[in-house]
């Protein structure tokens, strides 16, 4: 058996490791025999000479394996789903869909994230609400999956304890891009889950880690192969990031958005995210024939309003006190008796009449960010309050000194700068034959399960 050393440095001069070498590798990593600077060596190898696909299915089975694999009745087979996105700006879709997916008979164990750096984060939003506890063992995640269908929650210190410490070291060595790593990262957890099914949202575009199609495609068929090679019926949908999803961007608002959406008054590009990836899971699973079929059961139910029953059982099996939960999912209700609300708020006027060509998601998740609303390294805290509601929609027309953005801040306060950076993010042609009225589609290619 080689050393870690001899594993580095074969890994190094381009070598392939064998099944073995990689067990090896991560049992070192999961009970600590091993130097960190030997992780970030390791790491950096695999940066630089990347992986073939049986290295890359042996990684992530590995470090599924390396903690607590989930175990489910026999009842639910065939019908453990979830979901992964790969980040953007106002990117809600979990709020909505998981409760979706629990009103059409799906089981949802669906661990989330938080937002770093521009990419907010499920567990953040979740928190806004008084009360939600996203630390659920496992005996309790069993326990709310039987009686509402779906749990949002993170990590367990005990799942894919090996992907804890790979993941904090990716950040540190500057190899977060490197797509073995981020597939086994994202496909263990998964695989950690059990799920009868997967479907990932791999965006691509200005907000996204991958800045055009093709790289994000690359990045999606490794994922969807090295699913299905462990057993979990795996599609992506590549979806576009350039703009925000929906209108909301900022924890408490987004989570007011989501609630909206479930009482039948979503946008319809969050809602085109959330019928299209929950449409493909109900396929997966056989649970209907085809995507349209699947699309619409999702949409039902979220319009009829049995989804927003499913995330008020979430909230109170979460932690959440059942007046407040009620207070939230009625049909008219005021969120900031809730919520938190930001001190103050100001509006931002157009500058001269046109039509809305497009909105750069990313200047306003940088500057949201700025304000408090994001972290730059794990752990940070960040203000729930912060954020920006869009006024206006892709395609609009609007004359000069509307308001197009309601920003929420409180400490510290917009700069000249970034209120400049801001309008800067609102793109307008005066030209009438610019104007698109259709529908602004997101969602870009669908990469199905053999």
């Amino acid at each position: 058996m080689l050393s870690i050393p001899d594993l580095i440095r074969r890994k190094r001069d381009g070598g392939k490791l064998s099944d073995e070498e990689i067990k090896t590798f991560i049992k070192a990593v999961t009970t600590k025999t091993i130097q960190e600077c030997q992780i970030g060596a390791m790491l950096m190898s695999i940066w630089q000479k990347g992986m073939v696909d049986s290295e890359i299915e042996s990684l992530t089975r590995e470090m599924m394996s390396s903690g607590e694999v989930m175990s489910w009745p026999k009842e639910w087979a065939g019908r453990v789903v979830d979901k992964h996105s790969t980040g953007g700006v106002g990117d809600k879709v979990s709020l909505v869909l998981a409760p979706a997916l629990a009103a059409c008979g799906c089981k949802v164990p669906m661990i989330s994230g938080r937002g770093l750096a521009h990419t907010g984060g499920t567990l953040d939003k979740l928190e806004s609400i008084p009360g939600f506890e996203i630390r659920q063992s496992a005996e309790q995640v069993q326990k709310i999956l039987s009686s509402v269908g779906c749990c949002i929650m993170g990590q367990t210190e005990t799942l894919v304890p090996a992907d804890r410490v790979l993941y904090a070291l990716r950040d540190a060595t500057s190899t977060v891009d490197s797509l073995p790593l981020i597939t086994g990262s994202i496909i263990s957890k998964k695989g950690a889950e059990s799920l009868t099914a997967l479907v990932l949202d791999v965006k691509f575009g200005r907000a996204a880690l991958y800045k055009d199609l093709e790289s994000a495609k690359e990045l999606a068929q490794i994922l969807v192969n090295v699913g299905n090679s462990l057993g979990i019926r795996t599609g992506a949908v590549l979806s576009s990031m350039d703009a925000t999803i929906g209108r909301c961007v900022g924890n408490s608002l987004e989570v007011i958005e989501s609630l909206e959406t479930l009482k039948g008054n979503g946008p319809e590009d969050l809602m085109e995210l959330v019928t299209t990836l929950g449409g493909l899971l109900l396929k997966m699973t056989g649970l209907v024939s085809d995507l349209s079929e699947g699309s619409k059961r999702i949409s039902e139910a979220v319009i009829g309003g049995t989804a927003l029953s499913k995330f008020q059982a979430m909230m109170e099996a979460q932690g959440v006190a059942k007046q407040t939960a009620q207070t939230l999912c009625s049909a008219s209700t005021d969120y900031f008796s809730v919520l938190r609300k930001s001190e103050h708020q100001t509006e931002l006027k157009t500058p001269e009449d046109g039509v809305v060509v497009d909105i750069d998601g990313l200047a306003l998740a940088e500057v949201l960010h700025k304000l408090g609303a994001g972290r730059s390294k794990a752990g940070q805290p960040i203000n729930r309050s912060v954020g920006a509601e869009l006024l206006v929609t892709l395609g609009q027309m609007v004359t000069k000194g509307v308001s197009w953005l309601r920003l929420h801040y409180e400490d510290p306060a917009p700069t000249p700068n970034q209120i400049d950076q801001l309008q800067r993010a609102l793109n307008l042609r005066s030209d009438q034959n610019t104007q698109t009225r259709h529908k602004h589609s997101l969602v870009k290619e669908l990469l199905l399960p053999q």
